[in-house]
């Protein structure tokens, strides 16, 4: 083998190393980056559902007694978090939903409310 042969294959094994490391820094990079983004979604998510209900006139305040006294009843004592995901605002008030992430000791559920006769529930 010649001097040529060998700085050829140097210089592969090289290519390959910075091909292989930058592989891994741009994958880790992209996860991070995955993580924020996720984060950034699900607060405008929560902020576009109470703008909405806010819209609407629904009551924050009373939306969300409604929703812990379901969740409490529903999941037990266990609910350490409560967010508002998505309103559902069909024609007539009786027919409005809410639905809610719940976090629980067990992990994340859903919790849909409607109302019936101005009164939040269990839908």
């Amino acid at each position: 083998m010649d001097a040529f042969g060998i700085i050829l294959i140097v210089f592969a094994l090289l290519v390959a190393l910075l091909v292989a490391g930058g592989y891994v820094a741009m994958s880790r990079r992209t996860s991070a980056r995955d993580v924020t983004l996720r984060e950034q979604l699900s607060r405008a998510e929560r902020e576009l559902a109470q703008a909405h209900a806010a819209d609407k006139g629904w009551d924050p305040a009373t939306l969300e007694a409604a929703a812990r006294a379901a969740a409490a009843q529903r999941f037990g004592s266990d609910v350490r978090a409560l967010q508002l995901v998505q309103v559902i605002d069909k024609p007539g008030t009786d027919a409005d939903q809410a639905v809610f992430r719940v976090e629980t000791g067990d992990g994340e559920r859903s919790l849909t409310l409607g109302r019936s006769s101005g009164i939040w529930g269990v839908a």
